[in-house]
């Protein structure tokens, strides 16, 4: 997927600018953003401040390194489990 060559923070502001009251074909257009762009980021960052969009991408981070480190002890305990199984 192609970065983006704006930031969340940018995003945010271009969102807050059509709610403040811009046209949306006209902020698109200043900001030289397809209006398709503009609804994908409405979707997704829609209503949000930019501290709890740095919240949720550290939530997001601490989950993912939680389901890896839930992943790796999950294959230990098999593993025992086999040991133990064998041994009997």
């Amino acid at each position: 997927m192609r970065k983006s060559r704006f930031n969340e923070q940018q995003i945010i502001a271009i969102l807050k600018e059509v709610e403040a009251g811009g046209g949306v074909r006209e902020t698109c257009r200043k900001h030289q953003i397809a209006e398709k762009t503009y609804y994908a980021w409405k979707s997704a960052y829609g209503g949000l401040e930019v501290n709890q969009l740095r919240r949720l991408k550290d939530l997001e981070a601490e989950n993912a390194r939680l389901k890896k480190m839930y992943a790796e002890l999950s294959l230990v305990h098999s593993a025992l489990q086999d040991v133990v199984t064998r041994k009997l």
